[in-house]
């Protein structure tokens, strides 16, 4: 090779090519752009597959960006923190289960004991469907005066439905069959926790709060 070649040589930046398979999806851009509901959705799907898999203190805004193949600044652009992460899982099981609870009962006859058997089976099936993570995330909530503030708020939705749903097939007041609701769903949750824990089965929970709905609210 010439002098003057290698000294051309010598000024050209130095490229360095890695193989392909050793780039991260994030570095080959893999992931791809998503509209921002949907990139939500996914992080949401990929999030609720850790608290499975590992638990919730393996669910960090840093985890989540690495297995969902996106850099942290996304996870931080979707829910700034984990408690907000924590909030939108919560979140978005609620809205599932309600939408169930709901969808069950459409078609259902208007007597108290066909509603109840209805609603007591749609709300162990949730459970079943969506596994332990809910009782997971919702322990996890509890780590601050805020979260909670927020399951409380989300535990007085499941009451407030209940309620709608119930006080017309019952002749007790309103404010009666309110309160007896709170007993309901705090009964629900312990059968449903006793449930995801192999504690006892969806037959048997669902007829379990069947029994105690009816029992309460029919004079």
């Amino acid at each position: 090779m010439s002098r003057s070649l290698r000294a051309t040589l010598g000024k050209l930046p130095i490229v360095v090519l890695w193989p392909r398979s050793s780039l991260s999806s994030r570095e080959t851009g893999l992931s791809g752009k998503m509209p921002k509901a949907d990139r939500r959705a996914q992080l949401l799907d990929v999030a609720h597959r850790i608290v499975r898999q590992q638990g919730t203190d393996a669910l960090t805004l840093g985890t989540l960006a690495d297995q969902a193949g996106v850099s942290k600044p996304i996870t931080y652009n979707h829910f700034e923190t984990r408690s907000g992460l924590l909030v939108a899982l919560y979140d978005e099981i609620m809205d599932r289960q309600t939408k169930a609870l709901a969808d069950a009962i459409k078609d259902t006859g208007q007597k108290l004991d066909q509603i109840s058997r209805v609603l007591a089976a749609a709300y162990m099936d949730c459970y079943t469907s969506i596994g332990p993570e809910w009782h997971a995330i919702g322990a996890a909530l509890k780590g601050s005066a805020e979260m909670d503030s927020y399951q409380r708020r989300m535990i007085e939705g499941h009451v407030a439905f209940f309620s709608r749903v119930l006080s017309p097939l019952t002749d007790l007041p309103d404010e009666t069959v309110h309160r007896r609701c709170v007993g309901i769903i705090g009964a629900a949750e312990a059968l449903s926790d006793a449930l995801v824990r192999g504690q006892t089965s969806r037959d048997h929970a669902a007829s379990d709060l069947d029994d105690l709905i009816v029992s309460w609210l029919r004079r």
